[in-house]
């Protein structure tokens, strides 16, 4: 009888399906690597697809990692477990690269409360409840607003249901009801997610009209008013453009409009859905000022703005001469850096396209001062703002309050794969997959957005003190510092040019601004004049 040696098998068999590997490699015609390196050439592609984790979790230094340092990570995770973020040994950072910046503390500085608890494992921060302390308010609602919000000074920025998982939005939601703090619903509209958390929202409307929709995708003013009287919607935000894609739509995939994606954007479930580039409401700068005067008064007095990311400086201050030409004011501009983040975007615009937030935060407020209507509106940040001094700085450059997308993102315990646009989400913040959202659970993750946002705006606080003031409302641009290039350390007020109210109105001699200023005209987006033309005239 003949018996067969296990063991001898085993190695035929790998011999086999080597073979068969390699024979195969040679015949296809895709991949060059392969035809010269069968079998071998398949750990190329093993290696580059777990490259990221490689590098995340073995060869990233502290300061490393984009777009957030492993210990910007880990100051987010701990706040949002309410764990105390002190670190010995000093900085990491060297304090004398050339896009260093840091602030300035008093020699007589504000003492500040301590509430600190201590356990088992250590101190932890404080559990005390900023939500009510005026310092760390805003309110938002100009002269024409019937329904003014008290704001906080850190909220969570636009992301819509569809982008970020069923779980993800509860729990943001909750977590904001829970500190008291504002959570923009993204231009996906308002979702049954938002409000069962019952958190205060601002309603963001795109191009799409998501919630607020026709059958033949233009804007329906009722079906608005119908959901802008809603209590939890506290304020109205049209995006003229996002910081990481401005300028560019998007099509929303048959297959992706699921029942309840439709029910928060109006939508039909299963059919191709087209955000356009640009909005149709309006076409003129004009257009614009009505179109926030009827959202006003069809939301009842609620505070209506806009979100951009600077583009042309001449389109922003055509926008400025339609408010003083027609009388109309937005109650809010939030100003959105390139830096900002998405889940999905053409390389080129992420990298390459629009403003970043420093700038285009100086160059709105500026402009506001020099037509003399920035008393009237408040300014919003966003853009890769996630601690203590990003904050700050922000607020020196001219920002009233800061919202932040991927910090609270981070708080839900995203761990930066950076596979949004995936549907593989590890942890289920960023995907549809019933199975994957499971790993999300809600009351935790609650819990940690309204620790994250509680002790970031205590570091603020803490920040202000240290600075000599009794409030960040405090912070000017004399007190951060930044060193650019090969120029001297510089404080913010002398490094960038800060306009005087109504400078724009009787001068014509502003370096980087009178110039636009002449190109721009309420009536149209289009400069009137050229660039070279208006510095012609200037100088005359």
């Amino acid at each position: 009888m003949l018996t067969v040696n296990w063991h001898f098998l085993w190695p035929l068999l790998v011999f086999a399906s080597l073979s068969a590997v390699g024979i195969r490699d040679l015949i296809q015609g895709h991949h060059s690597i392969l035809r010269n390196y069968p079998v071998i050439g398949h750990f190329r592609f093993m290696f580059e697809a777990i490259r990221p984790e490689m590098r995340q979790y073995f060869f990233e230094s502290n300061l490393d990692g984009a777009p957030f340092s492993r210990e910007k990570r880990s100051l987010v995770y701990d706040r949002a477990k309410n764990i105390e973020g002190n670190k010995p040994f000093g900085t990491e950072y060297n304090v004398y690269a050339q896009d260093y910046a840091w602030m300035n503390h008093s020699m007589a500085p504000r003492e500040a409360a301590r509430n600190t608890e201590t356990s088992g494992s250590g101190p932890h921060l404080s559990k005390a409840d900023p939500a009510q302390d005026e310092r760390l308010r805003v309110t938002i609602g100009g002269p024409a607003c019937t329904q003014p919000y008290s704001a906080s000074i850190f909220s969570i920025s636009a992301m819509s249901f569809g982008s970020l998982s069923a779980n993800a939005i509860l729990a943001l939601n909750k977590g904001a009801k829970a500190g008291g703090f504002a959570h923009d619903t993204g231009e996906g509209s308002v979702s049954r997610y938002h409000r069962e958390g019952g958190g205060d929202l601002i309603w963001e409307i795109g191009s799409g009209y998501f919630g607020c929709r026709s059958e033949t995708g233009g804007f329906d003013a009722e079906k608005f008013a119908a959901q802008a009287t809603n209590p939890q919607i506290k304020m109205i935000e049209i995006k003229l453009s996002q910081g990481a894609k401005p300028g560019h739509g998007g099509v929303l995939p048959g297959a992706k409009v699921t029942e309840e994606i439709a029910e928060a954007r109006g939508i039909p479930v299963g059919v191709e859905c087209i955000s356009p580039a640009g909005h149709s409401a309006f076409s003129t700068p004009l257009e614009l000022m009505a179109f926030i005067g009827t959202l006003r008064e069809l939301s009842g007095g609620k505070p209506v703005g806009f979100k951009l990311c600077v583009g042309h400086k001449w389109e922003f201050m055509a926008v400025v001469k339609a408010m003083l030409e027609s009388g109309i004011r937005p109650d809010f501009i939030v100003v959105d850096g390139t830096e900002g983040g998405t889940g999905a975007a053409p390389l080129e615009f992420t990298n390459r396209l629009g403003t970043p937030l420093r700038q285009g935060l100086a160059f709105v407020h500026n402009t506001l001062v020099g037509a003399g209507l920035r008393d009237e509106i408040k300014l919003g940040a966003s853009g890769k703002l996630i601690s203590a001094f990003d904050i700050a700085s922000s607020l020196c450059l001219g920002a009233d309050w800061v919202n932040s997308a991927r910090g609270f993102m981070l708080a839900l315990g995203c761990i930066q794969s950076q596979s949004c646009h995936t549907n593989r989400c590890p942890v289920g913040v960023a995907t549809q997959d019933p199975k994957r959202q499971k790993a999300l659970v809600v009351p935790d993750k609650a819990t940690r957005v309204a620790n994250f946002h509680r002790n970031t705006v205590k570091a603020l606080m803490d920040f202000a003190h240290a600075a000599g003031l009794e409030s960040p409302k405090g912070f000017k641009p004399e007190h951060v510092y930044v060193r650019e290039g090969s120029r001297d350390v510089l404080p913010a007020s002398a490094a960038l040019d800060w306009l005087k109210p109504g400078d724009l109105l009787i001068k014509d001699d502003i370096p980087g601004f009178t110039t636009y200023w002449a190109m721009a005209d309420a009536k149209t987006f289009e400069p009137v004049k050229s660039l070279a033309a208006a510095r012609e005239e200037r100088h005359g």
